[in-house]
């Protein structure tokens, strides 16, 4: 189960951050205004996840507005096409929507000799949504698997093909379930695989989408629709539904509920540190933007939510920034 609390213990090193920041979605106040410097330049490529491909531009356009000479391309394609680009050296910085595994760590530190460095930048849920008609209340996890898994490793025993099945009446109720989901560049399909499945195995009928707009764009024109994606690709034509782990009450994905919700996770950056070193001008004040009030700023407009100020200065200083 993907809460945040295990997340922050896991994922992002020595985080540590008060329940009353997941209560407000304001910026923390104590976090640095960003300073303009001189000697800024050149050219930022980030190559990654499709879920950060809004808040890279929102942070993009903030940073070229104060270096109007820098020069911002932005490829989102899928959280797993980050450590190749890292490893080759054709990415500054490598978007996730999930920490690397294991083994993609394993391939960069063969080529580099160190660890890549994992920034977790803000605060995501990963949402399963409905169209706005759909009279559903909410789903349970095992419920969630029945319905996107061959497997049912979550326990039910029935598989979950038609509305009926989930207490649905009227013309819905026979009517067949219609998924959506991601492909498996992505990294909101394998978070949603392990954590939401199981680790089982997506059903051949789930339609697999290129991005996470196309996802809820499916959903809202689709009233048998179910698909999952991140909230902050929530529409007016689309429901999030509330969550339950087995035997609990439902838990909705607001900015209150994120430290219970059960599909919260952290949206990560990965850069190539050699630990000890300086960063050239040119990412350490990228990196210095997205963990200041204006970056976080783009990162609740974006709809996600954003980091303490306590928080921000830890992961700046994983890359031998103070602040």
């Amino acid at each position: 189960m993907l809460r945040l609390s295990m997340l922050c213990l896991a994922a992002v090193t020595a985080c540590a951050f008060p329940s009353s920041l997941l209560a407000q979605i304001e910026v923390d106040p104590n976090l640095p205004v960003y300073q303009r410097v001189s000697g800024v330049s050149g050219t930022i490529k980030s190559i990654g996840s499709d879920t950060m491909n809004n808040m890279m531009t929102l942070w993009g356009e903030g940073f070229t507005e104060i270096y109007p000479n820098v020069q911002i391309e932005i490829e989102g394609k899928g959280s797993s096409t980050a450590p190749p680009a890292l490893i080759q050296g054709t990415a500054s910085f490598g978007p996730m929507s999930r920490p690397m595994k294991p083994n993609e760590i394993d391939d960069f530190e063969k080529r580099y000799g160190y660890k890549p460095t994992e920034l977790g930048t803000s605060i995501d849920m990963l949402a399963v949504y409905v169209n706005k008609d759909n009279p559903l209340k909410g789903l349970s996890l095992p419920q969630v698997d029945a319905i996107f898994s061959t497997n049912r490793k979550g326990g039910m025993k029935e598989d979950v093909t038609r509305w009926g099945q989930l207490g649905i009446g009227g013309p819905l109720a026979s009517t067949p379930i219609s998924l959506y989901g991601r492909n498996s560049a992505s990294g909101t399909y394998a978070l949603f695989k392990e954590n939401a499945l199981f680790g089982g195995d997506y059903k051949p009928s789930v339609k697999e989408q290129p991005g996470s707009s196309s996802v809820v764009q499916g959903v809202a024109t689709d009233k048998a629709g179910i698909g999952y994606s991140g909230i902050g690709y929530k529409t007016s034509d689309v429901r999030a539904l509330p969550l339950s782990v087995e035997g609990e009450e439902f838990i909705a994905p607001t900015a209150d509920t994120a430290e219970e919700y059960p599909l919260s996770r952290f949206l990560f950056i990965y850069v190539n540190y050699r630990p000890g070193s300086e960063l050239d001008p040119l990412r350490r004040e990228f990196l210095k933007y997205i963990f200041s009030q204006e970056g976080q700023k783009a990162v609740v407009k974006d709809g996600y939510l954003p980091v303490t100020a306590e928080l921000a200065a830890d992961q700046l200083s994983q890359v031998g920034i103070k602040q």
